[in-house]
């Protein structure tokens, strides 16, 4: 006689190997780019309002991938930026096979479990939002799901949270408290990062120019999503993007 209760447990079984599965890697994956851009799925902002209201996980992350992004970022806090894990769900169903940046404000394990779960490779930690204590816990705890971490910087007083040994570290041109942006930001703090780390530069980039410039003072990543979500298609908008790198 056919179990339906073995068949259940054999099925989730499934479900949470996922949890423990290799990833693609960021950290690699911007390492071999020549772009290393993050292309952002992101909707809606809380200074902007709605981007693109209408905006499909499962049409624009795949377009992302097939234009040349060489990872992607996808915004899941719902109430600010109107976004939804089940975003990353959809956009690896669609085949998107590329790096997912896990994008929200991560402040308890429990949602590093819902990273991994939805299908990302890597998750947002920002060092405004913890204590170094608390931010290390959180490290050690997503790199034990087999997720990576992407710590974010803004202010010269935070660049201590680095020795966390983060897989990457980025640098927020955004004030998260203000909303001001300014891309001078990643310039001024470059420097003071460890030699040997990845560097990410978030936030305001709109010039294929600052691009160059920003990877000439050491970047290997930049998160771009405004730029290309506000256009009638952000891939093309990226494939445009790209073309002007070269």
């Amino acid at each position: 006689m056919h179990d339906i209760l073995q068949e259940i447990i054999a099925h989730k079984e499934k479900e949470l190997e996922v949890v423990f599965a290799k990833k693609p890697s960021l950290r690699e994956a911007l390492l071999g780019s020549e772009t290393g851009i993050i292309a952002e799925f992101k909707r809606r902002s809380p200074s902007k309002g709605w981007i693109k209201e209408d905006g499909r996980a499962d049409i624009i992350p795949l377009s992302y991938q097939q234009n040349g992004a060489a990872a992607l970022s996808i915004l899941t806090d719902e109430h600010f930026f109107g976004g939804s894990d089940d975003f990353i769900r959809t956009a690896r169903r669609s085949g998107v096979t590329i790096p997912v940046l896990y994008k929200n404000f991560v402040i308890d394990e429990a949602q590093l479990y819902a990273a991994a779960l939805c299908g990302a490779s890597a998750v947002l930690l920002i060092a405004a939002c913890l204590t170094k204590a608390r931010c290390k816990e959180l490290i050690d705890k997503a790199h034990d799901l087999g997720l990576e971490v992407l710590l974010e910087m803004h202010a010269e007083h935070e660049l201590e949270y680095a020795a966390l040994e983060p897989d990457l570290c980025g640098i927020n041109n955004r004030n998260l408290g203000s909303f001001v942006t300014d891309v001078e930001n990643s310039f001024h703090l470059a420097e003071r990062l460890p030699m040997d780390a990845v560097k990410v530069s978030e936030s305001g980039i709109s010039d294929p120019a600052t691009v160059k410039a920003l990877r000439a003072a050491g970047f290997r990543g930049f998160l771009i999503g405004e730029n290309f979500m506000k256009t009638s298609n952000p891939g093309l908008a990226l494939n445009s993007f790209i073309s002007q790198l070269k």
